[in-house]
């Protein structure tokens, strides 16, 4: 008992020198760079690094040099570079220092109901902006509210939104982002200056792809990258997401079109043909043995359908007649997926109706 009570008597109580934490500190975790996602790495910083979208570029290049700006409505699919695009421009606005106290970013994970619109963003369009910047530089006298994944707003909050962006004009710009343009209610629409955001082409796709790989020093062949930006249709977030996983998967080795289908959940072809034959077979026993087989391997059944839909249209094999029916029932079988049916049951009865028409 008396050696555990003198326990703490022993630890030394000599101040730690500046120099000897400092060299603690150099030796630990300082030196190493924190990960991050390679979406986040890469995403442009400035207005002139965003890909492919050259009219939506040109516009905010002048808006920039003339620091004014109209509201703004993007939309488009994902992963083509909305997000990107206005915080890029805001960036290059406001600079590093002011950014933080200018833009106001709400996405769809925050609360964005009529109260919040009427409380938050009012009480922050309402502040009054200076127009300098700490480097000297001009800076708008303006701040900007962001909106993301605007379409998932209710109708009662984005009314709520028309009369705080018609007042608050002379201290602030809206920034409305939406995949759904028809979501967005008119009032709203008519007060903003419309930009559609295409999906990248596979060349600019191509193009980043490789530039990010040769960065990360990642080996993959050319055959490789040309179907991740086939699997990936236009989403260059997508792309760079699954080129992250196929690399930590590989671990140095290069990456190929097989690493690619198993990382993004596609089915191969060989898998789709096998289901198309027993459908040809006429046996309905062993059609229920490839779909259960087809589930059993964690195959999603609305990527089958897409699959199997461009297989069916592109085919030279089906008649216009055989066609049209087997892909109005994929569109119902679609639309039962998305309503959270059972899968083996709307698979089944997708096989059914191609076993109909193909024998």
């Amino acid at each position: 008992m008396q050696a555990f009570l003198k326990g703490p008597a022993s630890i030394s109580t000599k101040p730690v020198s500046a120099k000897e934490k400092s060299a603690a500190g150099s030796s630990g975790e300082g030196k190493r760079t924190k990960p991050i996602p390679w979406v986040e790495k890469y995403r442009p910083k400035n207005v002139d690094e965003v890909a492919f979208q050259d009219e939506v570029v040109a516009v905010l290049k002048k808006s920039l040099e003339g620091a004014d700006l109209p509201n703004l409505l993007f939309y488009g699919p994902p992963g083509t570079g909305k997000t990107s695009t206005i915080l890029a421009a805001a960036r290059e606005l406001f600079g590093p220092d002011l950014f933080r106290q200018r833009v106001l970013e709400l996405n769809a994970s925050d609360e964005r109901g009529i109260q919040v619109i009427r409380e938050k963003v009012k009480a922050f369009a309402q502040l009054t902006a200076s127009g300098s910047r700490s480097d000297g530089k001009m800076c708008p006298p303006f701040k900007i509210v962001i909106l993301d994944e605007a379409d998932s707003m209710t109708s009662a909050a984005q009314a709520a939104l028309r009369r705080t962006m018609e007042k608050e004009s002379k201290t602030t710009r809206f920034c409305l982002i939406c995949n759904y343009i028809s979501r967005i209610i008119e009032p709203l629409t008519s007060r903003c200056s419309k930009f559609r955001f295409k999906p990248l082409s596979d060349s600019i796709q191509q193009q980043r792809l490789l530039d990010v790989s040769e960065k990360e020093h990642v080996k993959i062949s050319n055959e490789a990258v040309s179907y991740l930006v086939k699997v990936s249709e236009g989403d260059l977030r997508k792309a760079i997401t699954f080129l992250q996983s196929a690399t930590r998967l590989m671990g140095g080795k290069e990456i190929t079109e097989k690493i690619i289908t198993e990382i993004a959940g596609v089915i191969p072809k060989e898998t789709i043909d096998e289901l198309l034959l027993g459908c040809q077979s006429g046996s309905f026993e062993k059609l229920e043995t490839l779909a259960k087989n087809l589930i059993s391997e964690g195959f999603a059944v609305a990527q089958l359908v897409n699959q199997l839909h461009d297989t069916i249209v592109e085919s030279e094999d089906y008649s216009d007649k055989q066609k049209s029916a087997i892909v109005e029932k994929l569109a119902e079988v679609d639309k039962c997926l998305a309503d959270g049916a059972d899968e083996f049951l709307q698979l089944m009865s997708l096989c059914a109706v191609v076993m109909q028409q193909l024998t």
